[in-house]
């Protein structure tokens, strides 16, 4: 465990306070009117305190080069809203969605196959990215019974992770942290159970570099070893947004199966590109749910040829 200093671990408690007075406030809330002032607030954060905002326009210029700079302030502005409501979501959703309520919120496309590849006595693992609500998303599995064991990068507060955590493994998931879970992320797969990761986080010069947007950018390489050693089928999923609060399409975007041998799974880069170009599909339906706030473009693939060109295993 990292050391902390007292100064630090002060600022941890006072921002944990805070950020858990928020949460009682708007579970005090009516939906509509937290869906209101997420609405309003958006604008604030898009256009007066400029978060990020370059970061979010070079991105949104780079995947969309043919919209004008007046569309891409209005899907920042979106964005934002979208993952206000995202917040107000995870504070209700344990009141909210149950098992006799989700089907009011939920649509899910492509429910055969998903629950079908979901009980294969084999290692599975699904795949999203930051698109839509993906913690929902999660959740979601474990109301349905389904056990799944998500990678996440711990917070640097570990007062605010162990609370984020709590909330997402309420309903059945159990977290492992990102640094250090390869041997628990393995024992879970050689008991066929099923790994949840996203898949769109940049790993630098070392990962697998494949076109996004049609633009190079890196994957991590483990997620492709990990499907291809188990030979484990992989779903990708998303879940849109539709209008408001807790209206939801759940849609399997596909699924590769090392097993049946299709060229989208015949190696690394292969799988590592089929699954990106699906997440890319869905962004394009609707680009102002996916996290902009992210650089994901960094890098340069002439810079890991020397990575790359060990055995990835």
């Amino acid at each position: 465990m990292r050391h902390r200093t007292l100064a630090t671990r002060c600022a941890d408690r006072l921002v944990y306070g805070a950020v858990r007075v928020a949460i009682c406030v708007i579970q005090a809330l009516p939906r509509e009117s937290c869906e209101r002032t997420a609405r309003r607030l958006a604008s604030f954060m898009a256009n007066r305190m400029r978060i990020r905002r370059n970061v979010v326009r070079d991105n949104l210029r780079t995947a969309f080069p043919q919209i004008t700079a007046d569309e891409r302030r209005t899907t920042a502005q979106r964005m934002w809203e979208h993952l206000l409501l995202m917040v107000v979501e995870i504070a209700h959703a344990n009141r909210v969605i149950h098992k006799t309520t989700w089907r009011k919120h939920l649509r899910i496309h492509g429910i055969e196959d998903f629950v079908r590849t979901l009980w294969l006595d084999r290692p599975k693992v699904i795949l999203s990215g930051h698109y839509g609500n993906f913690e929902l998303a999660a959740y979601l599995f474990g109301l349905f019974g389904f056990r799944i064991f998500s990678v996440a990068r711990e917070l640097d507060n570990p007062l605010l992770d162990d609370f984020v955590t709590r909330f997402r493994e309420s309903r059945g998931q159990r977290i492992l942290p990102k640094k250090g879970s390869a041997p628990d992320v393995a024992l879970v797969l050689e008991e066929n159970g099923a790994i949840g990761l996203l898949g769109d986080q940049s790993a630098g010069p070392k990962g697998c570099w494949i076109e996004f947007f049609g633009r190079p950018a890196s994957v991590h390489k483990a997620i492709g070893v990990f499907a291809l050693s188990a030979s484990a089928p992989v779903l990708v999923c998303s879940a849109t947004r539709r209008r408001g609060l807790f209206d939801y399409d759940l849609r399997l975007e596909g699924i590769a199966d090392p097993a049946a041998g299709g060229p989208e799974s015949a190696n690394l880069t292969s799988l590592s590109q089929w699954y990106t170009s699906l997440l890319e599909g869905a962004i394009r339906r609707e680009p102002a749910q996916y996290w902009w706030v992210h650089r994901r473009w960094r890098g340069e693939p002439g810079k890991a040829k020397k990575a790359s060109a060990r055995p990835a295993a």
